[in-house]
């Protein structure tokens, strides 16, 4: 049972999933810190300044249509920076490889699975790779010592 956890937690997609987790984090703690100290500001002072700059008061209740607009505003930049920097760059890549122009992981060539699967055999026979000290650019296939 904990040998499977370890691998569950260990396997490539929870790991990029906590990396993600944690940028995400900080990102979003960069927005928050420049929305808190600029947007909002900002607003009050086009709203009218002062300490009830972006906020207005009825019947004693303050409306803080600043602190929201702030808000919207870094949601809307969090939104692009994802969007621009993350799905636009795999959409293109998606699209590349589905035309053919960015080839996919190479596979190995036959003669590269040939030479594997000979030297498979040949250490399983105890025998390590041979060469046809003939030709030294050439391997001895199995069979034709």
């Amino acid at each position: 049972m904990v040998k499977g956890f370890r691998d569950f937690l260990l396997r490539g997609n929870v790991v990029d999933l906590a990396v993600a987790v944690v940028i995400g984090a900080a990102f979003g703690a960069v927005v928050t810190g420049f929305v808190d100290s600029f947007l909002t500001p900002l607003i009050g002072v086009v709203g009218g300044g002062g300490d009830l700059g972006g906020e207005f008061v009825i019947n004693d209740q303050h409306f803080t249509w600043g602190a929201f607009l702030s808000t919207l505003i870094g949601f809307l930049l969090t939104a692009a920076v994802v969007y621009f920097v993350v799905v636009m760059p795999m959409k293109r890549l998606i699209e590349r490889r589905t035309r053919g122009e960015e080839a996919g992981p190479a596979a190995p060539t036959q003669v590269e699975l040939l030479v594997e699967i000979r030297d498979l055999l040949r250490s399983q026979q105890g025998r390590g790779p041979g060469h046809d000290p003939s030709r030294p650019d050439t391997t001895v296939m199995p069979g034709q010592l």
